[in-house]
């Protein structure tokens, strides 16, 4: 299934996506889209809903993140070789793990605003996933069943704050905003191999990310297996895995970065798009 919430910001409703690509609201069967209710038996459950018989949601209506109650959002950078590189630094030979905030969750298409002052915001294209039943030093071979499904996001960064003011990536990363997740989240029964995803970013409709997960360092199962080995993942965490080559610090000679009135469109086959302006 394809998950996802809908709503205004703070009002979001559960929902999902039927066969024709319709949004369809589920709030009468599902209180929200919780931590509980990424369980695999509530998952199981979802199945059973005659989605042609739930009700439409109006044409347009705003998507927020599609999992709410998320206590942790976990990153991981560095994960592509390419984009290792352009950044100027070695070969991880352990996943680089930082968080953002999850104050800066927010809905696929929502506009993303510029910090004060910023001239060095970024863009970064990822696979993310959702954890849907407590993880705590889990196995690699075992690590995929902990994963409720995957996702779509855009791990905005802040170059400056990100490297420059004090040398902790998150402040870069968490301004509110900053962590677009979805559309939706597409399950893991659909999603047979999550490093078979494609991966693309457009400034403006100019691509500036084309990729593949396969093209990760670390799978999704490994990043589950070390994280565990230091942290508990929880049912609604939401891991993020590292994004391809061609982020705006990369270019060269001289890198390009965000501007108020800049569109960007991501997309990720199954797992859908999401545009966001700069405000």
């Amino acid at each position: 299934m394809k998950l996802l919430r809908h709503g205004p910001i703070g009002q979001e409703r559960p929902g999902a996506l039927d066969a024709d690509g319709q949004v369809r609201d589920l709030s009468l069967l599902v209180p929200d889209f919780t931590p509980e209710w990424l369980a695999p038996d509530k998952l199981r459950a979802l199945t059973a809903i005659d989605l042609q018989r739930m009700p439409l949601v109006p044409q347009g209506s705003r998507l927020g993140t599609p999992v709410a109650g998320t206590r942790q959002f976990v990153c991981i950078g560095l994960n592509y070789r390419k984009h290792a590189l352009e950044a100027g630094m070695d070969i991880p030979k352990d996943p680089v793990v930082f968080t953002k905030a999850i104050t800066s969750l927010a809905g696929p298409d929502d506009d993303v605003r510029l910090p004060e002052g910023s001239e060095e915001t970024d863009w970064e294209v990822e696979l993310g996933f959702v954890i849907g039943t407590q993880a705590r030093h889990v196995p690699r071979d075992r690590a995929l069943a902990h994963v409720a499904g995957y996702c779509l996001a855009n791990d905005v960064s802040e170059r400056n704050w990100q490297a420059r003011r004090g040398g902790q990536w998150g402040k870069g990363k968490s301004f509110d905003g900053f962590g677009p997740v979805g559309p939706w989240l597409v399950t893991a029964d659909e999603v047979p191999d999550p490093q078979n995803i494609p991966l693309e970013l457009k400034v403006n409709d100019q691509v500036r990310q084309r990729s593949n997960t396969a093209d990760m360092i670390f799978p999704v199962a490994e990043i589950i297996a070390h994280l565990t080995q230091f942290m508990t993942l929880l049912p609604g965490d939401i891991v993020i895995t590292g994004t391809p080559e061609g982020v705006g610090l990369g270019i060269k000679p001289t890198p390009v970065f965000l501007k108020r009135g800049d569109v960007m469109t991501l997309s990720a086959g199954p797992l859908g798009t999401q545009r966001q302006k700069v405000v």
